[in-house]
Order: structure tokens, then C-alpha cells, then sequence
């Protein structure tokens, strides 16, 4: 596929892909448990999610249990598909490098942040299954997920099954190990862009 058709092919999936947002986001408050969730999946899967991104961001910035699920997939998969177009655009070294130790290795400060922001998420978790089981004030869910989109994912996921913490909500179940392939593919491009 060349240059032209592909921008072709990504503004007609973008705004299918808004419109289809927009159709769902009607359904969900306008009528009672209506939803085409497996068209948002499937078309941000085909390339649509900065469509779908865009009419969250003008229609339904408010974020509910609800709309969740699509969220966490539709923002990991525009960053996926980011990573993937300039991968394949030729951003990228000659050679493909897999040596995870030794990048993290140069790159310290990294290294460190992810540790912590490891531990942190992790430590989210667990107070947050504290407060659930004395039925305390809770850490909010967007908080604890924005703590695995920011690189803590490696840490929720044990806080999530090692803690049986938020096993039945399918944004954790499904959007942490999400994230998780997400930014194995961001340090994957970071390690071949000469980072």
C-alpha cells in the first residue's frame, strides 16, 4: 500500500470511526443498555482510534464505568498504531535491536522510573483493596488506570490478580494487559530509533 492510499484509507476509517463513537455515545445515553461496543473495537482496531479519540474528546469527556472499557482500548490502540505507522514509515535504525537489559542499562533515568512508577501502581492497588474491604473512600478507577497507561502496567497486574482486586471489571482484566503490549511497543521503538 502506498503513501496516498493509506491516507486515504486512515481519514475514511477516522471519521467512520467518529461517527460510529459519536452513534454509540447516543445509544449509551439516550436509551438503556444499547451500545455497539464490537464496532468500536473492531473499527479503532482497523485504524480508527484518533477518530474515535477526537469524539471523546468533544462529546464524551465525562468517564463512567460504562464508557471505560472503549476508552482504555481506544487510546491504546492509537498509540499502538502510532508506534506501528513509524515503524513502518522507516523511523527506525538499520538494524533491528532486541537487547532490552542493555538499553535500559544506557538509559538510567528510565529505568528508574519505571521501577518506581512500578511499585507506586502496585501500592495503588493494595490501598485501594484496603479501603475496599473496610469500606473506606476509594482511589478512583481513572487514577489507578492512568498509573498503568503511565508505565505501570507490569505493577497493576499483579495488583489486580495477586490482591483478586478489580478481577470482574473487564478494563482491568483486558486494559491492563493492553497497555502492557503498548508499551512493550513503545520501548521497542524507543530501542530502534536510535533513542
Amino acid at each position: 500500500m502506498n503513501l496516498e492510499t493509506m491516507v486515504y484509507y486512515l481519514i475514511i476509517v477516522n471519521v467512520v470511526g467518529f461517527l460510529v463513537y459519536f452513534l454509540n455515545y447516543m445509544l449509551r445515553t439516550h436509551t438503556k443498555g444499547k451500545q455497539i461496543n464490537i464496532l468500536i473495537y473492531l473499527i479503532s482496531l482497523a485504524g480508527g482510534a484518533a477518530g474515535m479519540l477526537a469524539a471523546v474528546l468533544l462529546f464524551d469527556r465525562k468517564a463512567v464505568k460504562e464508557n471505560m472499557m472503549s476508552r482504555v482500548w481506544i487510546i491504546c490502540m492509537l498509540v499502538i498504531q502510532v508506534i506501528l505507522f513509524l515503524l513502518f514509515r522507516g523511523q527506525k535504525t538499520d538494524a533491528w535491536n532486541l537487547d532490552v537489559n542493555a538499553f535500559l542499562e544506557k538509559h538510567k533515568i528510565l529505568t528508574i522510573y519505571l521501577g518506581v512508577i512500578n511499585i507506586v501502581t502496585f501500592l495503588f492497588f493494595a490501598i485501594d483493596k484496603y479501603r475496599a474491604v473496610r469500606n473506606k473512600s476509594r482511589i478512583r478507577i481513572i487514577t489507578l488506570l492512568g498509573m498503568a497507561f503511565a508505565g505501570g502496567s507490569v505493577g497493576a497486574l499483579p495488583g489486580i490478580y495477586l490482591l483478586r482486586h478489580k478481577t470482574k471489571k473487564n478494563y482491568f482484566t483486558v486494559g491492563v494487559p493492553l497497555m502492557m503490549v503498548m508499551q512493550v511497543l513503545a520501548l521497542f521503538y524507543a530501542m530502534n530509533t536510535g533513542w
